[in-house]
């Protein structure tokens, strides 16, 4: 089998847990789950494959090179950035990595502690790009800052970005849990808490 012929099998597997991941819970997908959606026997996922794990780790490095993208398009289409510009257009870019943002909040550990160690470089590559290209940006529109400033701003931002959606995305059963206990809940989009944060964080 070619090269494009195995990436194109990995990618329709990809493809698949992504669907199901739309809609079902981690724990609750499976490898013969994720091969009924494809065109391909299960047994043929494991040629690709070893864990469901790595098949999440594939989306979450996935999610991770997009969003790269997106940062690198930021990046050249912009001279210049006010404060709030720039918390305006990276807060429009984390709001479409949903998936993103709830992998790394609800499944990472069991994500990396089940992959082999090539997957988990290849996803920590990704992760760090996206680290490098945020910075690069930050260099870039806001040139003033000194180095301890920028390296403050990415090591606050990212961890910042794990309880993201679990905040953004509460369920009606957590809503009424929270009203039982007299738990105070304002709601805020994925976006207004990555926007808020990001100008509190500059």
């Amino acid at each position: 089998m070619t090269k494009k012929a195995i990436d194109e099998r990995k990618e329709e597997i990809i493809n698949a847990c992504e669907k199901l991941y739309e809609n079902n819970n981690f724990k609750d997908i499976t490898i013969k789950s994720i091969g009924e959606k494809t065109t391909f026997s299960r047994t043929s996922i494991y040629n690709y494959f070893q864990t469901k794990e790595e098949i999440f780790l594939a989306l979450f490095t996935r999610e991770y090179d997009r969003w790269i993208e997106e940062l690198d398009e930021m990046y050249d289409k912009n001279l210049e950035m006010t404060k709030e510009e720039f918390a305006d257009k990276l807060a429009k870019t984390v709001s479409k990595r949903k998936n993103l943002l709830k992998l790394l909040s609800m499944n990472m550990y069991d994500m990396e502690e089940n992959s082999r160690m090539e997957e988990l470089i290849e996803f920590k590559r990704a992760y760090g790009n996206s680290m490098k290209m945020v910075r690069k940006c930050v260099e870039k529109f806001f040139p003033k800052k000194s180095e301890d400033e920028k390296d403050e701003f990415i090591f606050l931002f990212f961890p910042f970005m794990y309880g993201i959606y679990p905040y953004a995305e509460v369920t009606e059963k957590q809503k009424h849990a929270m009203e039982n206990a007299d738990v105070p809940f304002k709601y805020l989009s994925i976006y207004e808490i990555t926007y808020k944060g990001i100008l509190k964080l500059l």
